[in-house]
């Protein structure tokens, strides 16, 4: 299928399942590198363990460390602060500082984590329409994370399953990565869009499910950090080439 303009991530997905006819659905980016077995044993998990809702795998970078994107926990505040921070790479296996990419878990074990990345996201697909679907409010980058904790909240587990690994060139279509940043085919104004995207993101999902669980003051902190950080990535663009 061809859309006729980009309608973002979340949408064109949601027009890709609307029109097959299929019981599992594979969500798979474009500049991942897939291999026959990175479907065949996730697949064969999903379809053997009735109370999981959506299977990853390893994913990996061309410098050959691990994808931690598609290895995470939840944004909340504290995790945010600490990312932003850059505490988490300062105690990468921290629980404490780096509870946003599980840096304190066992990568080469199958276990249960709350959120995947939708660059490789295998699920049933009547379990995808009865939860809604990709919120079609993101246009790309925060989806994911939509979708995992509303696979969570229905009662289903999201599996990292690290048998089966593939490589991910990520940022290869947006150039928002620096290790892409000479592949990518997008311009400066495509760039800008994502990186707006990117920052609006985050306050789609942190005002959609923790904006009424936080005191105000900590939401305000928040969301003025998530602010900050955007309108800097997005100067960095405009300034750079």
């Amino acid at each position: 299928m061809k859309n006729s303009e980009n309608l973002g991530f979340a949408k064109a997905n949601n027009i890709g399942v609307n029109a097959a006819d299929a019981r599992y659905v594979l969500f798979l980016n474009s500049d991942t590198v897939i291999k026959r077995y990175s479907l065949v044993k996730p697949l064969k998990y999903l379809k053997t363990h009735p109370r999981v809702g959506a299977v990853t795998i390893k994913l990996y970078l061309k410098d050959g460390s691990i994808d931690y994107d598609n290895h995470r926990g939840y944004p909340t505040p504290w995790a945010s602060i600490s990312k932003f921070l850059g505490l988490a790479k300062l105690f990468p296996g921290s629980i404490f500082f780096n509870s946003y990419h599980l840096g304190f878990r066992k990568l080469d074990k199958i276990h249960q984590i709350p959120v995947a990345a939708g660059s490789y996201l295998m699920m049933p697909t009547k379990l995808f329409k009865d939860i809604g679907m990709w919120d079609e409010t993101y246009f790309f980058y925060g989806e994911d994370i939509d979708l995992c904790y509303r696979i969570n909240e229905a009662g289903y587990k999201i599996i990292y399953y690290p048998k089966v690994s593939t490589l991910h060139l990520r940022g290869a279509s947006s150039g928002l990565r620096k290790e892409n940043a000479k592949t990518a085919v997008s311009n400066k104004a495509h760039k800008i869009k994502l990186a707006k995207a990117s920052a609006e993101a985050w306050k789609i999902f942190y005002q959609k499910f923790y904006s009424k669980r936080y005191p105000f003051f900590v939401t305000a902190l928040v969301l003025a950090g998530m602010t900050i950080k955007g309108r800097l990535r997005v100067w960095k663009y405009q300034l750079g080439k």
